[in-house]
Parts: C-alpha cells; sequence; structure tokens
C-alpha cells in the first residue's frame, strides 16, 4: 500500500509538473501563429491520445518522466508551402524566445501562485524556539541560551524553522559575520549574537544547517511508542505493534524515543529483550536490529517510527497574510527559492557543496509520497519547490535544455544571423554529456542512500 502511495504521489507530481511546463510552450507558441503538431506528458509508446479541431494530437506516454511539444520546422521535416508561415524556424526571433522561455516561466509563475495559495489559507509552522545548543558548536560557542525563538537571521525575519534553515542554507560554504536575534518571551527581552563562519562546512545530505550550527529546537517530550512500523521490517517479524509503549531495553528503563533509537543503533545483530505496555497489559519480546551500513559505520536499524505526539499550542503559530499581501509573500518566497538553487549550484560546481546533494528521480518519489501522506499543505509546498527546480535548471545555458536554444537564440539576436549548425551539434554532443553525468550522478546517490 505504501509502495502504491508512493508511485501514485510520484505521477501525480511530475504529471502536473511536465504538464504545466510543456502548457507554457504550447500556449505562447499558438499565440504565436506557430502549428503544434504535438503535446506529449510522458515519453515512450503512447496510451492514450486524441486530436483537436486544429489537428494537434494530444498524448499521454507510458514513461512519466518528461514531456514535450512538437512544432512544425523545416529543420525536423519537409513543411508544405502554404504551411510555412506557421513553421516555428520562420518565426521572428523573439517569438522563438518567447516559446522557448514561456515553459520554464509557467513553472515559475505555479510556484508563485502556490504559495500565495498557501499564505492565503494559512500555513502552520512550528515557533523557531531554541531547547538546547549542542556542545562545542558554534551556537553554543556564540553562548545562544535556550527557550528564545530565533525571530531574524542576517536581518531577515523567520516565522518557522523552515525560514531558518533556508537562511542559513544560503550561508553554507561562507565566511563572515552571521547574525541571529532571538527573541526570550518570559524575560520579555531580545538579543542578538554574531557567529563568526569560516568557510562553514556542513554535510546537508546528514543533517540541516539548523543542527550543524548546533541549534537543537525544542520539542516536547517524546515517549518510547510505535507509530508505524515497514513491512517485513525487524520491528514487524518481531511481533511489535502499533501502540506498543517500550518500557525497558535489555532490562534498562527507557522514557524517551531518543534513548530507545540509540539503544538500539548501538545493538546491530545482537538480541535485545524488550519489556512491552500494550492495551494495558505487560509483555516480553526479543528483537534483534538489522545492521546498517551508514557513513560513520554500521548501526542496528529495526523499521519502526515513532507515534505523533501533540505540539503544545504556544509553539505553533498560522502563518496568514492578505490576498495581495500573499502575492508579494509568493514572489518573495519564489525568488528566495530560485537564488538559493543557483548559489548551491555554483557552490557546487565550486567544491563547497558536495555532489551528493544532487538528488534524483528516486527521492523525489520518496518526498512527493512522504508529502502527500504529510497532506496537502506539506504537498502543495513540494510541488512548488519542485516546480521552482524545474523551471531553473530549464534555464540553465546547456544544450538540449530551454535555456540551450535561449543561449543559441540569443547570440542570433546579437550576431544578426543563426548560430551555424556545425556548432550546434558540438553543443547538442556536448550538452548530453553533461546531463548524463549529472543523472548518473543523481541515480548513483539515490541509490546509495536507500
Amino acid at each position: 500500500m505504501e509502495l502504491l502511495q508512493t508511485l501514485l504521489a510520484t505521477l501525480v507530481t511530475l504529471g502536473i509538473l511536465v504538464t504545466i511546463h510543456e502548457w507554457g510552450h504550447f500556449y505562447v507558441a499558438r499565440r504565436c501563429g506557430v502549428k503544434v503538431l504535438t503535446f506529449s506528458v510522458g515519453f515512450g509508446k503512447p496510451l492514450f491520445s486524441w486530436r483537436d479541431k486544429q489537428n494537434t494530437e494530444y498524448v499521454i506516454a507510458a514513461i512519466p518522466l518528461g514531456g514535450y511539444v512538437r512544432m512544425l520546422d523545416e529543420r525536423e521535416g519537409p513543411v508544405a508551402e502554404e504551411q510555412l508561415d506557421q513553421a516555428f524556424n520562420r518565426k521572428p526571433i523573439m517569438q522563438r524566445i518567447a516559446v522557448v522561455a514561456a515553459g520554464p516561466a509557467v513553472n515559475l509563475i505555479f510556484a508563485v501562485f502556490a504559495y500565495w495559495l498557501m499564505f492565503v489559507a494559512g500555513v502552520s509552522a512550528v515557533k523557531p524556539t531554541v531547547g538546547a545548543t549542542t556542545p562545542g558548536s558554534l551556537a553554543a560557542l556564540a553562548a545562544i541560551e535556550p527557550g528564545g525563538e530565533v525571530v531574524m537571521v542576517d536581518g531577515v525575519e523567520t516565522l518557522s524553522w523552515d525560514a531558518v534553515n533556508l537562511r542559513l542554507a544560503a550561508r553554507v560554504g561562507e565566511s563572515g559575520a552571521l547574525d541571529l536575534r532571538v527573541r526570550y518571551p518570559e524575560q520579555l527581552y531580545q538579543k542578538d549574537y554574531r557567529i563568526q563562519l569560516n568557510e562553514w562546512q556542513i554535510d546537508l545530505e546528514n543533517e540541516s544547517p539548523v543542527r550543524a550550527l548546533g541549534l537543537v529546537p525544542w520539542s516536547p517530550s517524546i515517549p518510547p511508542v510505535i507509530g508505524r512500523l515497514i513491512d517485513d521490517g525487524v520491528a514487524a517479524k518481531s511481533g511489535l505493534q502499533v501502540g506498543d509503549r517500550v518500557l525497558e531495553v535489555d532490562g534498562e528503563p527507557v522514557t524517551e524515543w531518543t534513548a530507545l533509537v540509540k539503544k538500539i543503533q548501538a545493538s546491530p545483530d545482537q538480541v535485545l529483550p524488550l519489556l512491552l505496555e500494550r492495551n494495558g497489559q505487560r509483555l516480553m519480546l526479543d528483537l534483534r536490529p538489522a545492521a546498517k551500513q551508514v557513513e560513520n559505520g554500521v548501526i542496528g536499524y529495526i523499521g519502526a517510527g515513532v507515534a505523533q505526539v501533540e505540539w503544545p499550542e504556544e509553539q505553533q503559530r498560522i502563518i496568514h497574510y492578505g490576498v495581495f499581501e500573499s502575492l508579494s509573500k509568493g514572489v518573495e518566497k519564489t525568488w528566495q527559492m530560485i537564488t538559493l538553487i543557483l548559489e548551491s549550484l555554483w557552490k557546487m560546481l565550486e567544491g563547497v557543496i558536495s555532489v551528493k546533494n544532487l538528488s534524483g528521480p528516486i527521492t523525489i518519489a520518496k518526498v512527493a509520497g512522504a508529502s502527500a501522506e504529510s497532506g496537502v499543505e506539506a504537498f502543495v509546498s513540494f510541488l512548488a519547490y519542485l516546480s521552482i527546480s524545474l523551471g531553473v535548471l530549464n534555464l540553465l545555458p546547456i544544450p538540449m535544455l530551454d535555456g540551450g536554444h535561449l543561449l543559441y537564440y540569443t547570440l542570433e539576436l546579437l550576431r544578426g544571423k543563426p548560430v551555424s549548425e556545425r556548432v550546434q551539434m558540438i553543443g547538442l554532443r556536448l550538452g548530453m554529456a553533461i546531463l548524463f553525468t549529472l543523472m548518473t550522478v543523481a541515480i548513483v546517490n539515490d541509490v546509495m542512500r536507500l
């Protein structure tokens, strides 16, 4: 059932984003008088197809990892003389630029709309309250006191931990002063902290920027109660059930979920006697955590998740704006994500951020499934982020992508004549090599994360 939900969420996610991207090309092409031959969502064998009054074929294909709009073009085949005025290659340069840029542009517009919708409806968030600082960390060295809410990072308001993470992520690999403002509601004062960064390096794959800085978010006490089980996992096979409360592990009492996790991770392939409470009754069972290889060695793993805990109302907020203010906030949020993606790509080229952070279709599928399971708000937020990523990456000046075509058309506009076929073919091979390399790295990263 979980696999089916993940597949369904992935198909819906990719279907929405590919459709709006290709619709951007399609809509502007028709406005410019270009004849559209095919509008396809997906590649490969058509599953469904139909035609409209203008004889455009609409296709839903078997491989949902992209799509395309095929237009009448003399470079792709002979064109009847009476249709030459509808051929893409015969259109003025500015119209061709508009058609190519429309796909990524619509992705970014969709993200603004998604964020606008979320801000109008209200976004639920956890207040960025500091629970503790990690000993020896930058936050601890700055003497940041627990109990306060991080209200500003580098002069930008932060209403949630997500906002704090985004601001900190923008500083990865950088040096200089990082300014935090923390408000202490109970003491009725706020304090500014300045942390000196020196080419701040963090492992984004395994820790968030907040944790890397040494800030431990406040959270309510989490009891060791089983909330979910992975099918065919060690926990399920050993007889654990959802709702079980673990009282003791190997004779030692446990009262917090983190203590249970630490004990399990420290005991790969070792038998652990558990004392449980189930439906008011106590019982014993033996558990042998499986061994899982991670970067720092081998840990125990049982395939179980914690039961959700209610957060107190004073640690939650709804981020809500009016109709017009939500639009400006949507634009602001979209621009913030665009700059973060571009800065991250540049830092990756510089070697500041590891290429291990590249993600491919497997990670997209997992996140799509998890966000769909978390509710409409999380799913729409993920859609907006992925739409921005699709738009930005397509605008990169790499042949085969929309950005590569825009590069050629810009050169044509400046030179007054098209780029030669020979140069375009060299660019095509180069673009294919770059994309194949990036896709290979992303898929390898996905597999390693599994």
